[in-house]
């Protein structure tokens, strides 16, 4: 990664920090934008309010060429169907889907000048399985997973790369209430065919691979990275 520039938003937190720990310790030049710079984490960073202000009146301190760009906020926002509002939907949709869209638009030129960029955005693996209270969430994420798909299409000619990484259950911050104590630990270790939750490290390792030059013939997929739980029983 030595000599690459990567733009990483979300990155004081889970997945989004591990992977700034990776890249950095690989020797990559790193811009964050998000609330707050992120701990142990050398960069160029830019305050960016995703649902408040325009990206491109954030991110002000871009290089002149752009590497990769990986857009990392997310929700988790599960509530039976007749309990979520439109505004649930709203917010969910502008976090996850126009916040990545305004993020890439202030990018574009620079992600294109670089003639090998990747671009990695965040799905979930309740898009794919039909999954109880994931239903705001699970639109927001599809959503984004064809964005994904559209834009490796557009951006192909460029040589930039778009690639989805559709995560099941990850101990972050964001999910906390859901591995709250040992018995929900356990649940949730017992749901995945491999018999464990995932960690931020599992996958910011593949995000960090599709980062590289070795996963130079890989775009427009989504990529599950779920402990088995999206294709396996």
């Amino acid at each position: 990664m030595q000599g690459k520039n990567i733009l990483i938003i979300g990155a004081s937190s889970g997945i989004g920090h591990a992977l700034a720990l990776q890249l950095q310790g690989q020797g990559a030049t790193l811009f964050t934008a998000g609330r707050t710079q992120p701990e142990g984490i050398q960069s160029t960073h830019m305050v960016w309010d995703i649902t408040k202000i325009p990206a491109v009146d954030a991110l002000t301190q871009l290089p002149d060429t752009l590497h990769g760009l990986v857009y990392c906020p997310g929700s988790i926002n599960l509530k039976p169907f007749q309990r979520l509002t439109l505004d649930d939907y709203r917010r969910d949709f502008e976090l996850n889907v126009l916040g990545a869209v305004s993020a890439i638009h202030a990018s574009y030129a620079v992600i294109k000048k670089s003639k090998s960029a990747s671009i990695i955005l965040f799905s979930t693996v309740a898009a794919k399985l039909g999954m109880g209270m994931h239903s705001s969430v699970s639109v927001a994420k599809s959503a984004v997973e064809g964005l994904g798909k559209s834009l490796a299409a557009e951006l192909a000619p460029f040589n930039v790369r778009v690639n989805v990484l559709a995560p099941s259950l990850t101990d972050t911050p964001l999910a906390g209430f859901l591995l709250g104590d040992e018995t929900k630990r356990e649940a949730a270790n017992k749901r995945h065919p491999l018999n464990r939750y995932g960690t931020p490290e599992d996958i910011a390792g593949m995000a960090a691979y599709l980062l590289t030059d070795q996963a130079s013939w890989i775009t427009g997929q989504v990529i599950g990275i779920d402990g088995g739980m999206g294709s396996l029983k």
